[in-house]
C-alpha cells in the first residue's frame, strides 16, 4: 500500500502540494481533470481551494475525490520538479 496524504495545499494553478505519511512532499497537477465530468466543478478556483483530507486522500465538498495511490504515483516530487525546471532552462540556454 502506498503512503496516504496527511497535508494538502491547493495552488492557484490547479495543483495540489501534498505531504504523505512517509514524509514525502509531492505536487499533483489537476489540469487533466478539469474537463472530465464530475471534476469540471474544480475549474472554479474558489471551489478548488476547498479541498480537504478525508480517509488519507483529498476530497471536495461535493464528494469529488482522488485515489490516494494515483496521487502518490502520478505526483512529482518537489526535488524532481525543481530538477526538471533546471533541465528545461539548460535546454533553452543551449539553443
Amino acid at each position: 500500500m502506498n503512503p496516504r496524504i496527511i497535508k494538502v495545499i491547493p495552488t492557484d494553478d490547479y495543483k495540489l502540494a501534498l505531504t504523505f505519511t512517509n514524509e514525502e512532499c509531492k505536487i499533483y497537477d489537476c489540469h487533466d481533470l478539469l474537463n472530465f465530468g464530475v471534476f469540471e466543478e474544480l475549474r472554479d478556483k474558489n471551489y478548488f481551494k476547498q479541498v480537504k483530507i478525508m480517509g488519507g486522500t483529498v476530497v471536495w465538498p461535493h464528494e469529488q475525490d482522488l485515489c490516494p495511490d494515483t496521487l502518490y504515483i502520478d505526483s512529482i516530487g518537489r526535488k524532481q520538479e525543481a530538477g526538471s525546471k533546471k533541465q528545461e532552462a539548460l535546454k533553452n540556454y543551449a539553443r
